[in-house]
């Protein structure tokens, strides 16, 4: 898996810098910055397999430059941005990739990106569901918020029936997944380097979307399309050399995905809905709920926020890729102290109504000085049962402590 995705890495990053060069021609401004962070993860158990290392206390650094070059009176930005990890504790969280490198072009009413880039879909705070376009990058995170960057042309319309865009998606980026003798792995090794795919073109399917935006008073209101290669594998029971693998599978799949939000005075209604076919019958799948704030709480500057959604996921487990949230209820707090240090919490729970199975998450930041920030994360399991689907992962409880650097 990780040298296929630096060869792809690679060429997008010749590609980068041919139109960079091409761009450097006609006069205009560069600016860069970067990010360099030294974390270290605590896993306070025991892991759940034999096979896995046992190692406590894991350490990792990550780099994250990022060039821009603008033009034409700003009317024209190349943007590069790589990023690396190196993990001493997972082989797989080793890795390389271009998040971004793309050209923008911002025309009176419409603007058009072509190369690699990452696009964001969604308003609910504890599930994603609308978000497709870019594959999870799963060895950085459990909580599917990082991204690998997707190749892509993209173009936008604006108008005053709202906002049209339409993405070309040439080529498809496959799941990261941690080692087998890694914590947040699994029992069997994930055989990523022969994933099946339903295309015969393979990685090489050109997927398209299509999503229409509008603000109406208090309403924001997306609609979108997706036809193409599921980012959700199902790993299917396999063998390799006589040992038993799991082989990730990736189907042809079309979706149609709803994003609502509803802004008050002091709280946000939010609302993702999808509905999906290609695995098997087609399903529903839905995640709702609200945000209260409460500002300048005990006549501070400090804001404290009430959060709570409902999870629905109507997907049959067997022809689909599984997943824990299909009957849940997400409540969290975020507190932001709105002081010089931009310090802010955020604690949440998501429990299952049936199992009571728990994923407890905390994450607290705070900037230290001008160039600095703090960063604490956690991830527990509480009463997972045998037959859930993050059961393999029960036993790897983190807490994770980063530092980084801005330049």
């Amino acid at each position: 898996m990780i040298s296929r995705v630096r060869r792809r890495a690679g060429g997008a990053t010749a590609a980068a810098a041919l139109l960079l060069g091409a761009a450097t021609v006609q006069a205009g401004e560069l600016s860069w910055s970067a990010e360099v962070a030294g974390e270290v993860r605590v896993f306070p158990y025991r892991p759940e397999f034999p096979r896995q290392n046992g190692d406590a206390v894991v350490p990792s650094v990550s780099v994250e430059p990022e060039a821009v070059y603008e033009w034409n009176d700003r009317d024209d930005r190349f943007t590069f941005v790589p990023f690396s990890r190196w993990d001493a504790g997972d082989g797989a969280r080793s890795h390389v990739d271009v998040r971004e490198a793309n050209w923008l072009h911002l025309g009176e009413n419409w603007d058009l990106v072509a190369g690699i880039a990452k696009v964001y879909w969604g308003v609910t705070e504890s599930r994603h569901l609308v978000n497709i376009i870019n594959q999870n990058d799963q060895v950085e995170d459990i909580d599917e918020e990082d991204k690998l960057g997707q190749p892509m042309v993209n173009g936008n319309v604006n108008t005053e029936w709202g906002t049209f865009g339409l993405f070309v998606l040439p080529g498809f980026r496959e799941r990261t997944f941690s080692d087998v003798d890694a914590r947040l792995g699994g029992p069997l090794p994930i055989d990523d380097d022969n994933a099946a795919f339903d295309s015969g073109a393979e990685e090489y399917h050109v997927d398209f979307a299509a999503r229409w935006r509008k603000t109406v008073g208090d309403w924001d209101v997306g609609l979108s399309q997706f036809v193409g290669t599921s980012r959700e594998p199902r790993l299917i029971a396999s063998s390799r050399n006589g040992e038993s693998v799991l082989v990730p599978h990736y189907d042809q799949i079309d979706q149609t995905g709803l994003d609502v939000q509803l802004t008050g005075a002091a709280t946000l209604w939010k609302l993702e809905a999808i509905t999906r076919g290609g695995h098997g019958d087609r399903f529903f799948a839905a995640v709702g709920g609200l945000e209260h704030t409460f500002f300048g709480v005990f006549d501070s500057s400090a804001d404290v926020g009430l959060l709570a959604e409902y999870l629905y996921d109507g997907r049959d487990e067997v022809s689909a890729p599984p997943t824990s949230a299909d009957d849940d209820i997400f409540l969290a707090t975020r507190l932001s102290l709105n002081d010089e240090q931009d310090t802010a919490l955020l604690a949440g729970v998501i429990v299952d109504r049936d199992t009571q199975a728990t994923l407890l998450s905390v994450e607290a930041e705070r900037r230290l000085g001008d160039s600095w920030k703090l960063e604490l994360e956690a991830r527990l399991f509480l009463n997972v049962p045998a037959g859930d689907p993050v059961a393999s992962i029960r036993n790897d409880d983190f807490i994770t402590l980063r530092l980084t650097r801005y330049f």
